[in-house]
């Protein structure tokens, strides 16, 4: 019997004898397979920000690429954090400089975020390959992307190689950083506030090819219980 058809809920788990787990649920241990034609994991923890980190090597070529792993772990300070999955150029410069910029892909942006997506060697300057801008940033190295609204200038704080429940390392680097410089298009701040519905962010979903957009539709509010 393939791995997945097995039930997951041991008698006395509590879940158990909540209708038929086993028509309901498809369950599976992911080191032995999930028996679909893709993957569902990054389908289900999603949709997620995109990291789109742009650095600078030591010496002085630009990068640029996307991670579909990234998200923001701390307020104050605040700290960023992306994924690298394999020992890319990105990681190397962030290794080698303690730098890099995040930058904030939109709707409008996104053709030009995916061209930056290409397999190119390090001396390949990504901003020139995705027809971007570099802007200056005013406290590290690596340039902004002129054309994205937001930015987020980093120092990294820790790199940290990745390892199973078992111990074992896998090839995937967690780099975090503290954003020590912030720059929003002016025209986001609506009574200072920023609007993230105007922004016209893009996230990852699952599958090979699937994005979600954000925009006022799904904007609901919900206040924290006094």
């Amino acid at each position: 019997m393939p791995v997945w058809c097995l039930r997951m809920n041991a008698p006395n788990s509590p879940s158990a004898g909540v209708g038929n787990d086993d028509a309901r649920f498809h369950s599976y241990q992911p080191r032995q397979g999930h028996g679909l034609p893709h993957d569902p994991f990054n389908a289900i923890v999603g949709p997620r920000p995109i990291g789109w980190i742009s650095t600078q090597s030591a010496a002085g070529v630009r990068n640029l690429a996307p991670y579909s792993f990234f998200n923001a772990f701390n307020y104050v300070p605040p700290i960023v954090g992306f994924a690298s999955i394999g020992a890319k150029d990105t990681l190397a410069n962030v290794q080698a400089t303690g730098e890099f910029v995040w930058n904030l892909a939109t709707r409008d942006l996104a053709e030009a975020m995916n061209a930056s997506c290409a397999a190119v060697p390090p001396e390949v300057d990504e901003f020139t390959l995705a027809g971007l801008t570099p802007l200056a940033s005013s406290q590290v190295a690596p340039p902004r992307v002129a054309e994205s609204p937001v930015s987020f200038e980093c120092r990294s704080t820790q790199i940290v190689q990745l390892q199973g429940a078992d111990g074992v390392q896998v090839p995937t680097w967690l780099v975090l950083g503290e954003v020590v410089a912030i720059h929003i298009d002016r025209a986001l701040l609506k009574d200072g506030v920023y609007d993230t519905a105007r922004a016209g962010h893009i996230l990852r979903a699952g599958g090979p090819a699937d994005y979600f957009t954000v925009g006022p539709e799904q904007l609901f509010k919900m206040f924290r219980p006094r």
